[in-house]
């Protein structure tokens, strides 16, 4: 078996000859943006790119996975997303999408860099499987994450590891972060509803104010965080709804409502910050002669890294000649999460920049479009994480930092 430094060289090589046509695949997935559960396109367009390189089977309805390398043992799967979200793109560039949808979080990146990495590995003697995954739904539910593995894909195709990388401005620009233990939260929905009595606005003593009763949970939602979870575990609920009332100045509505995120880092804040979300909803409510329900509605798990792989992808990233960079720890969320709870994975972010703009635009936002660079990058981060995971798998100790690069 050809030995994984050797591996790790050829495989490299190969990718300088591949990313320009990825680059190129990468302009026309970003003109026409996928949203999620519609992925149909995208997909397509991706078998066509591989068609001479693996065989694609679908998955979670929109998705396609497939194997290369050994047909039998252990696998390691590799994802891409495939949505894109449903906005209108500002970046004012040739390839510019116009429909209505706009890949402002990096999928097409993403999904350009995992072709490169696939083309590259033909003729090489791959030790164990690789499995392409090519995800939908990563950006609304039901989560693409979740179906894969309910599915039982991960256990019918041998995968013992996933790996991911993701693009981001907030990592320094050609560097790439990796990092054991948290990385993203876990992010649930919080729906309060307030109900009373309505009646005239002059005529108050007469109806219960379920205005002023809604109007005080929210103000007390920071407090129930900070006297419910340890400052040292970052957690937030952030309210995006609160509503009452139908528009006119002199009704007292008899029924508000609040819709929030909760974010949470410890699965066990999860449920105690819930349970106090309610409780101190209902006294607030009580108070005023009104009463309050509440729903919490299950998102994505806290995203996990391990750490033996994330040490031995940093490792493999010296050797690709890509910087190290502190890592990204956010409250953000991903649905690789669920990766990361079957079997042990890891995530990583590749540094990207929006050329001429500063501040940088964020993800999610109709300027952000990482420059081309970003699919070499995003490719060499993946093939570190496979690297990595074969070692696992193999019982290989990885080398060390410092280690001299490949040739």
């Amino acid at each position: 078996m050809v030995r994984l430094t050797e591996l790790a060289s050829l495989w490299n090589i190969a990718l300088d000859r591949e990313v320009p046509a990825a680059q190129q695949l990468r302009r026309e997935l970003h003109a026409r943006p996928c949203v999620s559960g519609r992925e149909h396109e995208a997909m397509a367009q991706l078998e066509l790119a591989l068609s001479e390189y693996v065989s694609l089977d679908p998955v979670a309805d929109t998705g396609a996975i497939g194997r290369i390398g050994p047909a039998e043992g252990p696998s390691i799967a590799v994802r891409s997303e495939l949505d894109a979200l449903p906005m209108t793109e500002r970046t004012g560039v040739p390839f510019a999408a116009g429909n209505g949808a706009m890949h402002a979080c990096g999928h097409d990146v993403h999904q350009a860099a995992l072709v490169a990495l696939l083309r590259a590995a033909k003729g090489l003697e791959l030790p164990l499987g690789l499995v392409a995954m090519f995800q939908p739904r990563e950006e609304s539910y039901p989560s693409g994450a979740l179906d894969i593995v309910e599915a039982g894909t991960l256990e019918r195709l041998s995968i013992a590891h996933v790996i991911g990388a993701h693009v981001h401005p907030g990592v320094r620009s050609g560097a790439v972060a990796s990092g054991g233990g948290f990385i993203n939260a876990a992010a649930d929905e919080i729906e309060i509803r307030v109900t009373g009595r309505g009646g005239h606005a002059a005529y108050p003593h007469e109806a219960s104010d379920t205005v002023a009763a809604i109007a005080q949970i929210a103000l007390a939602i920071p407090e129930v965080v900070r006297r419910t979870v340890s400052p040292l575990r970052p957690a937030i609920i952030s309210i995006g709804t609160l509503a009452a009332g139908e528009g006119a100045a002199n009704v007292l509505p008899a029924e508000a409502r609040i819709f929030a995120t909760m974010r949470t880092t410890d699965p066990a804040d999860r449920l105690a910050l819930a349970r106090a979300v309610d409780e101190t909803a209902q006294r607030i409510a009580e108070s005023f002669g009104t009463s309050a329900s509440t729903r919490r509605i299950e998102g994505e798990p806290v995203l996990v890294n391990d750490p033996e792989l994330a040490a031995g992808a940093d490792d493999w990233l010296t050797r690709l000649g890509i910087d190290g960079a502190e890592p990204m720890r956010s409250l953000g969320a991903d649905d690789f999460s669920y990766f990361c709870d079957a079997v042990p994975s890891l995530m990583m972010f590749a540094g990207v920049q929006t050329a001429g703009h500063d501040p940088q635009p964020g993800l999610h936002h109709p300027s952000f479009l990482p420059d081309d660079d970003a699919v070499g990058l995003v490719a060499r981060a993946l093939l570190a994480g496979y690297l990595a995971a074969a070692e696992r798998v193999l019982g290989i100790e990885h080398h060390r930092s410092g280690s001299a690069a490949l040739a």
